[in-house]
């Protein structure tokens, strides 16, 4: 993945340039100053974000969309649905994300299953938006794509193994027209 010039606040302006006033033997106005500046690097210290933060954040926002019936392969989803009723488990909210990471930009995949009666154009999108706008809210990082893969589609009366899945109680046959 390539580094942009530009700031992860999506702004046209470019970089500020260091000061040239800068004293001998001081580190301002250095070689790499410039491509370490941003939010997530400040005078007074340096904040990382591990992929696996960007993975939670994406999956979250994923499952927040309507027609989202469940998320990842079937493989990955029945060992879920299996360790999920282990008591004292927690459901792995990154279960069908995976994330490419830079030090102020990311690229993260996602597989779904979607809901019947549930356009998977729009699912698409929907997911687009939420992901992008939660992650880049949250760790400042600019998100360079977010690419939706549809493993399945759930039918009615299927019943998701993923139980927070983003399923809501509107039917899809109330949406249809």
């Amino acid at each position: 993945m390539s580094e942009s010039a530009n700031n992860p606040g999506h702004s046209s302006s470019t970089t500020a340039q260091p000061a040239s006033s800068s004293t001998p033997g001081s580190t301002e106005g250095a070689i790499g100053d410039e491509r370490r500046s941003g939010p997530l690097h400040t005078p007074r210290g340096d904040t990382t974000i591990e992929e696996t933060v960007v993975q939670k954040l994406a999956g979250i926002a994923t499952r927040e969309v309507p027609g989202v019936a469940a998320m990842g392969n079937a493989a990955r989803r029945a060992f879920s649905a299996v360790t999920d009723r282990i008591p004292g488990s927690q459901t792995n909210v990154s279960n069908g994300v995976s994330v490419e990471k830079g030090e102020r930009q990311t690229a993260i995949d996602v597989s779904i299953v979607v809901e019947y009666g549930y356009s998977i154009v729009e699912v698409s999108q929907g997911i687009r938006r939420n992901v992008i706008r939660s992650v880049e809210n949250a760790t400042g990082l600019e998100v360079l794509e977010v690419n939706v893969n549809v493993t399945d589609v759930q039918l009615p009366g299927e019943g998701s193994e993923d139980d927070d899945s983003g399923s809501h109680s509107q039917k899809p046959s109330d949406r249809l027209q």
